[in-house]
């Protein structure tokens, strides 16, 4: 088909639009969670964490309690823009020595888990700008753990992934099995233990979680399976309020959260292509697909060699945001082939997750990436309290040179990205994605979908998808990838083959495997609309009200 805007792909959602709040999220059920939300008098902070909550729920392989993730937004009273990093350090008690001994990082398991941040986070938004009470905007979240939902196809897909794990385990077996075999489809899933910790948290607030009963629980089985978190560990826990970064694009202004994110990735890659243009050489050619790649490299390169927990680690981030940088980084692309070394350049000195994005009447915007690292995170429940542990220290490194070694109470590097757009001051385009170093890639994607071809964005999220893997700079251990450009086969013959011929390793994926599940909101003011996109490729959804 045929966009309205003469871009052709296979597209088949409609836009959608609402008024008085928009939601979109990677679970239906979430989405409704938070429109409910607003239709019952909350704005867009309330119903991000109620979204938030019931994501958790419904997509307990991707984020929850027992997570972390950032938080950006946009407040229409004061027209600002503002962050909480809600992700949390090592323990004290992990260090590389401990993880050298034992050959490594694990994947999964008691000695993957860093401290969960997601909670404070949250909590520390609603306080300051949320309307309804606590226990309110956590109410369709304790509903969905109480009254069960129903399991979707790709969710069951990936209980089938984990079963060899989930079944082994007294607390994962009672939760995500039935009586041993694999939920399928359709059937119901009940996470009452998980409604309980939720419901101690909207009556008593951070307490429980950072020092209290949850929090002794938490401790508790980490003990018991000889883990290595502390009750100081979650005592000392405190999510932090940052300023965003920002770049300017063709006249938008874009926003992202500072390091310890990724997001000065993006900032970069279209700080770059910013020097070409990409109007002229089309939407999903060779020659635009390998300048966004040849971008997305240089800037990954950068971020191999100086980006860590900034409380740790001298950045030189204004010299990499740039535009005399990007410049300078614009004349490296050779555009008749692909770059055969990528060192990082020399700026001046001065996997799973979810993502959703939150918009309503007043013109508030919200845009939160949240995860407890891979699918599953460290695939343990803590006991009765029914949270799933991450497992985000497998994005250390145990190099003792580089940037992001691990230390004690260090905060790992991230690979989550919110991004709030604005036009002449004002929201225009609320996106992200899940999925570890391609989120940056995907939301290069996006913004020039929208900003340089007109798209909406359902056809933005929907349009084919390439992600470029680069060894040895991907985030999850052991840091070492093959080094493809993987495109979905709805890309042309002409461009694959362009592609191809200018150096790159071409993965082909199916019409529609591409990564991410990406999520969007633009924003209209005059009159004021908004309208959502979200990705077919999972079970995203756009509800508007």
């Amino acid at each position: 088909m045929q966009s309205p805007h003469g871009v052709k792909f296979s597209g088949f959602r409609p836009s959608v639009m609402g008024r008085n709040g928009m939601v979109t999220s990677g679970y239906p059920l979430a989405s409704q969670a938070g429109v409910q939300t607003m239709m019952a008098g909350g704005n867009a902070i309330d119903a991000a964490v109620a979204t938030a909550a019931a994501l958790g729920v419904v997509e307990p392989h991707s984020s929850g309690v027992g997570g972390d993730g950032f938080i950006l937004i946009y407040q229409a009273e004061t027209g600002t823009i503002t962050g909480v990093n809600a992700t949390g350090p090592a323990p004290y008690a992990a260090n590389r020595d401990l993880y050298l001994q034992q050959g490594g990082i694990p994947m999964k398991g008691i000695l993957s888990v860093s401290v969960p941040g997601l909670v404070d986070g949250w909590l520390q938004a609603h306080q300051r700008y949320g309307v309804l009470k606590l226990d309110q905007v956590f109410n369709p979240a304790i509903s969905l753990c109480e009254n069960g939902f129903p399991v979707s196809h790709k969710f069951a897909n990936a209980l089938r992934g984990e079963h060899p794990r989930f079944v082994e385990d007294p607390y994962t077996r009672e939760i995500f099995t039935d009586d041993g075999q694999p939920l399928k489809a359709g059937e119901i899933l009940y996470q009452r233990d998980l409604g309980n910790t939720l419901k101690e948290i909207a009556n008593k607030g951070r307490e429980t979680f950072y020092q209290g009963e949850i929090a002794q629980a938490m401790v508790a089985f980490s003990q018991a399976y000889d883990g290595l978190l502390t009750e100081k560990d979650l005592l000392d826990y405190q999510a932090n309020w940052v300023d965003p970064i920002h770049t300017t694009y063709r006249g938008y202004d874009v926003y992202e959260m500072p390091p310890n994110s990724s997001g000065h990735i993006l900032l970069q890659e279209l700080n770059i292509v910013e020097n070409f243009d990409l109007q002229s050489m089309g939407c999903n050619t060779t020659e635009s697909v390998h300048l966004m790649v040849e971008a997305k490299r240089l800037s990954f390169a950068d971020r191999e060699k100086y980006v860590a927990d900034p409380a740790w680690v001298d950045i030189p981030l204004e010299g990499m945001l740039s535009k005399a940088y990007a410049a300078q980084q614009a004349e490296r692309i050779d555009p008749g082939q692909m770059l055969t070394e990528v060192v990082a350049g020399m700026p001046e000195q001065f996997e799973d997750t979810t993502c959703f994005c939150v918009a309503d009447q007043w013109g508030n915007a919200v845009c939160v990436l949240q995860s407890i690292q891979s699918g599953f995170g460290s695939s343990l429940v803590a006991g009765d309290t029914g949270i799933l542990l991450n497992n985000r220290m497998t994005y250390w490194h145990l190099e003792a040179d580089h940037p992001n070694c691990l230390m004690p109470g260090k905060r790992v590097r991230h690979t989550m990205n919110p991004v709030i757009v604005l036009k002449d001051g004002q929201p225009f385009l609320i996106c992200g994605t899940p999925g570890a170093d391609t989120q940056v890639q995907t939301n290069l994607q996006l913004i020039t979908h929208v900003i340089d071809f007109g798209m909406t964005p359902q056809e933005a999220v929907e349009a084919p998808r390439w992600r470029s893997l680069q060894n040895p700079m991907e985030s999850t251990v052991p840091h070492t990838c093959a080094d493809v450009l993987q495109l979905e086969d709805r890309f042309s013959h002409q461009t694959q083959q362009g592609l191809a011929e200018k150096g790159h390793e071409l993965q082909i994926l199916g019409d529609w495997d591409g990564p991410g599940n990406a999520q969007a909101i633009m924003i209209n003011h005059d009159p004021y609309a908004l309208i959502g996109g979200a990705d077919p490729r999972r079970d995203g959804y756009a509800i508007g009200c």
